[in-house]
């Protein structure tokens, strides 16, 4: 069971890495912005004051280390999930990883944005309050994709 945890912590760390990846390619070729993991920690530090819903969170009053927050929480959620896919997929799907059931996974865990943080953070569901919904929700979905990518190639490599 250990080395299942340690596996998950890996995939999930290699998937965020590349997310992370992705992200910085579409801006420098693109000139796409980077996500903002200020307002990710500025939501996070707010929930153990018990509000999970804003407004708009750029209006909300800023906290001491939000970034870092952001940042921490980004690799923590990326982590959890990797274990979590590991748990689910079993010791089977690390000896022949393939790369659908886990691309399905990575897809599904865009959820947690499009229906917790996103709502929480003023922009409605999935995105649903921004400028351009649609273009927010497809590249969440191709930066999920890399994150499945980054969990499948670490896989293949353990």
């Amino acid at each position: 069971m250990d080395n299942l945890w340690i596996a998950g912590i890996l995939i999930g760390l290699g998937g965020t890495v590349a997310m992370d990846l992705w992200a910085l390619a579409l801006n420098r070729l693109a000139g796409q912005p980077m996500p903002n993991w200020a307002m990710v920690g500025r939501w996070f530090g707010y929930l153990p004051r018990g509000v999970v819903m804003h407004e708009d969170i750029g209006a909300s009053a800023q906290l001491e280390g939000e970034l870092r927050l952001g940042w921490i929480m980004h690799y923590a959620v990326g982590v959890a999930y990797g274990v979590i896919w590991v748990l689910i997929a079993g010791p089977q799907w690390l000896t022949v990883p393939s790369f659908l059931p886990v691309w399905i996974f990575a897809l599904l865990t865009i959820a947690a944005g499009w229906f917790l943080l996103q709502p929480g953070m003023g922009l409605g569901m999935g995105a649903s309050k921004t400028d351009a919904p649609w273009k927010g929700r497809a590249m969440g979905l191709l930066a999920h994709t890399a994150f499945g990518l980054g969990m499948w190639a670490v896989a293949l490599v353990l």
